[in-house]
């Protein structure tokens, strides 16, 4: 009986180490970014904007998101579902397919928080794309819309109680700086802003202060790292790897009691990101629990 326990204790003892060193294991994220997802701050959550991962379908997509340990998405119209499916993600997705993507979303215990960048073309699309909005259960639809759509979908975002966050991508977008972003808010309950850091450092414009202008209108941020300061075609590179100061956006937006998605929308490395989605994950766990 004593050799017994001894061999049974070396091999408990080796089953430990393995699983304790085990590199795949950990590569897969779930005991170390799965706390980055939410409740870190009450109200944040964390996921990929699908688009980084827009070299593959979306169920492809939902698997890299499952190994890091994210539960958030936020959708791209376009991406093709993958499984067997012809459909892509979107309005003119098929009952059958929008029955199997909620299968596949149920499966994996993940959620689509958002979906966008988004610009419907008329009324019809936009109701078309609420209606997907809360067929999914989404917070928010992220958008660069028309000038002429403003009140009527702000209107639709009241009568579906979703928002509509506006996006900011450089120029020629109208909405590349955060006074253009007020403009459409003025008047409108329902209009608020995606704050995407990445975008405006392209365009020259301290993520900060930008988040400042629009206190008490942030739904969602797009978190994105790029190489060059002031430069619209900047490359991405991994987050806190390049020029913003993460840190201090992270504190501002606990200063403005901020409650929404942080979507991770890396766009570089495409066939091999999931690493540097893990990283981010990890990273931004550990910056926001400085904030407690």
């Amino acid at each position: 009986m004593k050799h017994v326990s001894i061999v049974l204790m070396i091999c408990f003892s080796a089953l430990i180490y393995a699983g304790c060193n085990n590199e795949e294991t950990n590569t897969g994220g779930q005991a170390d970014t799965a706390g980055a997802a939410s409740d870190i701050v009450s109200g944040w959550k964390l996921g990929p904007q699908m688009w980084a991962f827009r070299m593959f379908t979306f169920l492809e997509g939902l698997e890299k998101t499952d190994s890091v340990g994210l539960k958030s998405i936020e959708a791209f119209w376009g991406q093709p579902l993958g499984g067997g499916l012809k459909d892509s993600f979107g309005i003119n997705m098929s009952a059958d397919s929008r029955a199997k993507v909620k299968e596949w979303l149920q499966s994996k215990g993940i959620g689509i928080t958002a979906m966008g960048v988004i610009v419907p073309k008329s009324r019809e699309e936009w109701v078309s794309a609420f209606e997907l909005a809360k067929e999914f259960g989404l917070s928010y639809i992220t958008t660069e819309p028309r000038k002429n759509h403003w009140d009527m979908i702000d209107s639709l975002a009241g009568q579906y109680d979703i928002k509509l966050a506006i996006h900011d991508h450089p120029t020629p977008s109208a909405y590349w700086h955060p006074d253009s972003v007020l403009a459409a808010i003025q008047g409108r309950q329902h209009i608020g802003a995606c704050a995407d850091v990445g975008h405006w450092a392209r365009s020259g414009l301290d993520p900060v202060e930008c988040l400042k202008k629009l206190e008490g209108h942030v739904y969602g941020v797009h978190l994105k790292d790029i190489t060059t300061f002031g430069d619209p075609d900047a490359e991405d590179t991994v987050v806190s790897k390049g020029v913003i100061n993460f840190p201090a956006i992270f504190a501002e937006l606990k200063r403005q009691n901020f409650k929404g998605q942080f979507s991770i929308e890396q766009e570089s490395n495409w066939y091999n990101n999931v690493p540097d989605m893990i990283f981010t994950a990890r990273y931004f766990k550990e910056e926001v629990e400085k904030l407690k």
